[in-house]
């Protein structure tokens, strides 16, 4: 337990520390995140919180981490620095979709074929137990990907992406440390301690934002954590062993990932790619209805930990029915936000000088010339 306490502390200090040096030198470099009208902050924010993440996490994670008892985790480091210098790169000069997939798919790669990190039962989801080995390649790359973008793309609104990073590291860290797996129950606190520290700086009106290099790292570790914990719960030999654990898992996640599942669903429906962005995610719908970015973050997080404890005291239904359960009390919730979604209302006025202008609630004012405003009539 001393350890677990020191590692956290260890990556908090490093991150607190950080954060502020960071924050000098994006202001000294004009290093912001710049509005646009996808996005929901109005004012130039700094994006590279998540140097400060990584330094106080991978500092605290390799001093407590024996290496020689856990060899799998410099796997584990490596696909971490992979996939913070490609979130860095973002941050700092905007990548391409597909160039940002190859370097996630090298991060996974490590991961499955050097770090053993890989799903190769279904553990009785839909009937399925042992897979065959292209399937259990292919739907171990998919985990993977789809569990770093979920941090990625659920990173809309203050403190939230940091607030379920936390969430979820409590839950594997705490389960890990209760059935021995000591390494695993460090890696996840180092991430909790480094994510808590940048929450001081991160929440609402946030004063630095994290970043790709930020969410895409809490993304991996959730990968990592997860499928460890699918592939370990279900071992009745483990001190705690855990029924329905894939169902389980999927309920500690469920706020990003079925967010990024039903987003990338959509968009791959409407024939864009999956990674076009849009104002379709959950954070978006709760804006779109009133809310402020606390209570956004305040509304997902205990929604995640509604489902975590759902998903504890009904594991014993089996991980299909408990999984069926999840998902239709989740897509109600949806339903229901989509269904009384407020329509945006748009508003025309003239101003004194003869200028018209548009205003659509939520969003700034965008000024029309005399030119303009005859097109609008006209269409």
């Amino acid at each position: 337990m001393l350890d677990i306490l020191l590692t956290a502390s260890v990556s908090f200090i490093i991150t607190f520390l950080a954060v502020p040096v960071v924050l000098e030198v994006a202001e000294k470099k004009k290093l912001f995140d710049i509005p646009n009208e996808r996005k929901v902050h109005t004012r130039l924010v700094a994006s590279l919180g998540g140097v400060g993440i990584f330094g106080g996490f991978i500092l605290a994670a390799l001093l407590s981490i024996q290496g020689h008892l856990n060899y799998e985790f410099q796997y584990f480091f490596a696909a971490s620095l992979v996939i913070f210098f490609l979130g860095l790169k973002d941050d700092l000069i905007i990548l391409s979709a597909s160039k940002k997939f190859i370097g996630q798919i090298i991060a996974a790669s490590i991961l499955i074929h050097l770090g053993g990190i890989r799903l190769d039962s279904m553990h009785g989801i839909l009937g399925f137990e042992k897979l065959p080995e292209a399937f259990s390649l292919a739907l171990s790359y998919l985990t993977i990907i789809v569990v770093i973008n979920s941090f990625n793309l659920i990173d809309g609104v203050d403190g939230l992406a940091a607030s379920l990073g936390i969430l979820t590291m409590l839950v594997f860290g705490s389960y890990f440390f209760a059935i021995g797996y000591q390494a695993y129950a460090l890696l996840a606190f180092a991430m909790a301690g480094s994510l808590a520290a940048f929450m001081i700086f991160n929440h609402h009106p946030a004063r630095i934002f994290m970043g790709d290099s930020g969410s895409l790292m809490i993304g991996l570790i959730n990968a990592i954590l997860v499928i460890k914990f699918i592939n370990v719960a279900n071992d009745p030999l483990v001190a705690v062993p855990v029924p329905s654990a894939v169902a389980i898992g999927f309920g500690i996640l469920i706020v990003p990932l079925l967010d990024t599942l039903r987003v990338f669903s959509i968009r791959i429906l409407n024939g864009q790619s999956p990674f076009t962005p849009d104002r379709n995610h959950v954070h978006h719908l709760l804006l779109d209805r009133g809310m402020d970015h606390a209570a956004v973050t305040l509304t997902c997080v205990s929604v995640n930990i509604g489902f975590i404890i759902l998903a504890w005291f009904g594991r014993h239904l089996g991980p299909n029915y408990l999984m069926l359960l999840m998902l239709t009390l989740a897509f109600s919730g949806l339903g229901l936000l989509y269904y009384k979604r407020p329509r945006r209302a748009v508003l025309i006025a003239k101003r004194s000088d003869g200028v018209a202008t548009m205003q659509t609630k939520g969003t700034k004012v965008v000024t029309l010339t005399k030119e303009k405003e005859a097109q609008s009539a006209v269409d």
